[in-house]
């Protein structure tokens, strides 16, 4: 007999019909890249280290003895660049010590905020695809996932769905801009109408800006958290991977009031304790770097999209154009694509170049709208980029 974390796990795609553990997508799509040799353009990882002053500095903690568990919100060090950062760039005053703590990437601090303040049964309203890990946590913490389409192909949210979604039973709006998988950047008007809805249904706004420094045409990330009304509501969410291309150093933040922020500590002590002690004040280092560097990552990220932009409308699709993250969504109605799932099965022997089925990030009660969009990550060396663009130029469906 299943328990029912079984059950809820298995309606929301993490167990199989046997209860074995589902991959997911993305370790799907990239072991179908390694097993064909294709172009990875699946996982959101870049294929480039990132600055040289922020990998010397994670040698030189190690080398100093930086080596044992870190205090349980985070270094100081990085506790005190991550509320620099917010006033350099925001205007957002935070205090180190009551404010902020560090976690195991953006994933940790999404995971230990929702099973914090989730209680079973509360409804979490979400943008709709959704990163799958949303998914995943909220089953865990027995919320219901409440969708908000982004509808193709400008991906924008429709006030009036927000507003339909929002009742006496949510408990958090999650919002994520620079959105996973579609690109997209929320405007000040969508983070003023979350916050307010959040104020008369007494709910919380959690924010997910990992990519806040990845956008593009001269589009601006604004966070929740710089909004009036914002204190004592807004959660905000952010990690490094994305801006120092250190994916794999899983270093994030979570930034909220003195009580907010020590209930989602209650259950994060409990998940990794503490970790990276010798990359907190790398990452330190990064949040200090100059402007030139955040404008240049953004700038070098722009041109890689346009190439691979160039690459997919050659080859037929109709592009959705990104203004923000690392992601293009491509749809393939014009090639006869009527199933991107096994579109992206077949995409390495077609092409070589792996993609992920835009379905993948959508209820399956709700995958009509998505069935032809494909996502192709962007965040690769540009002669990579230049090659996936020419062999899709030549696809033929």
């Amino acid at each position: 007999m299943h328990s029912p974390w079984e059950r809820t796990a298995a309606a929301v795609g993490l167990l199989d019909a046997t209860g074995s553990p589902q991959p997911t997508i993305f370790t799907e799509m990239s072991t179908l890249a390694q097993t064909t040799g294709a172009i990875n353009l699946g996982q959101g990882f870049p294929d480039e280290d990132g600055p040289v002053e922020v990998l010397e500095a994670a040698r030189q903690a190690i080398s100093d003895g930086v080596n044992q568990y870190s205090p349980g919100l985070g270094l100081p060090a990085l506790r005190e660049a991550i509320a620099a950062h917010q006033r350099r760039f925001y205007d957002i005053d935070v205090d180190p010590d009551r404010n902020v703590l560090v976690t195991a990437g953006a994933t940790e601090a999404l995971a230990a905020t929702l099973l914090a303040l989730v209680e079973p049964g509360d409804e979490v309203v979400v943008l709709e695809p959704t990163y799958d890990s949303y998914t995943a946590i909220i089953a865990l913490a027995q919320g219901r996932l409440v969708p908000v389409p982004l509808r193709a192909p400008d991906f924008q949210p429709d006030p009036d769905d927000l507003r339909a979604a929002v009742t006496d039973r949510t408990r958090i709006i999650l919002l994520n801009t620079p959105h996973n998988p579609t690109g997209t950047v929320l405007d000040a008007a969508f983070l003023d109408l979350a916050i307010e809805l959040a104020e008369h249904h007494d709910a919380l706004v959690v924010t997910d800006e990992v990519y806040e420094h990845l956008t593009f045409d001269g589009v601006r990330h604004i966070p929740a958290a710089s909004r009036p009304g914002a204190e004592n509501r807004v959660i905000t969410i952010s990690s490094a991977g994305k801006t120092f291309s250190t994916t794999g150093w899983k270093i994030g933040w979570l930034i909220a009031s003195p009580e907010l922020r020590d209930a989602v500590l209650a259950v994060k002590q409990f998940l990794t304790f503490v970790n990276g002690a010798p990359l907190q004040p790398a990452i330190a280092t990064g949040l200090a770097l100059p402007d030139g560097y955040f404008i240049g990552a953004a700038a070098t990220l722009e041109h890689k999209r346009d190439l691979l932009v160039n690459g997919l409308r050659t080859a037929g699709f109709a592009v959705t154009v990104p203004s923000g993250a690392y992601y293009v969504v491509a749809d393939g109605d014009n090639l006869g694509i009527t199933d991107a799932h096994a579109f992206c099965h077949s995409l390495p022997d077609l092409a070589g170049v792996v993609g992920i089925p835009l379905t993948a990030f959508v209820h399956p009660d709700r995958r009509e709208d998505y069935r032809t969009l494909v996502r192709f990550a962007f965040c690769k060396r540009e002669g990579i980029l230049e090659e996936a663009a020419s062999r899709l130029a030549g696809l033929r469906v």
